[in-house]
């Protein structure tokens, strides 16, 4: 056999034992890719930088900087952006969770984040609940 044929065939066999659970999954490590595109992610999306940004804790800077390829998400950052893009409700989902535990531990239970949205320019500001009572609105 070919060297490629005895690597596929290596391939195949290690699959179908991970699959199986015959080995340890510390056997195998995990490929990041060396490129991530953060700016399509983002739009895929449909979010702007600031609401990507806020959603899952990068600094709008950075994300820019990531952008315009001042700079390149490093390794773990990569694989955090990748499981983003595959599962992006998950995401947020495990960031409320961890908020939530935040909050209990710290014994400030009944407080919530206080929401943001976008203004006209596009920058984000805190919406804050009306203080008039709803009988007088």
């Amino acid at each position: 056999m070919s060297k490629a044929a005895d690597s596929i065939r290596k391939g195949l066999e290690q699959a179908v034992a991970y699959a199986k659970g015959d080995t340890s999954p510390r056997a195998y490590r995990v490929h990041v890719p060396a490129h991530v595109d953060a700016k399509a992610i983002r739009t895929k999306l449909g979010m702007t930088q600031q609401a990507f940004a806020a959603r899952f804790g990068f600094s709008v800077n950075t994300l820019r900087h990531w952008e315009q390829g001042k700079r390149v998400p490093e390794g773990p950052t990569r694989a955090y952006l990748l499981v983003i893009e595959r599962a992006p409700r998950v995401v947020e989902k495990a960031l409320r969770s961890a908020w939530r535990r935040v909050l209990r531990r710290t014994g400030a239970v009944g407080i919530t984040p206080t929401p943001k949205a976008a203004d006209s320019s596009g920058r984000l500001r805190e919406v804050r609940p009306d203080p008039t009572p709803p009988a007088t609105r």
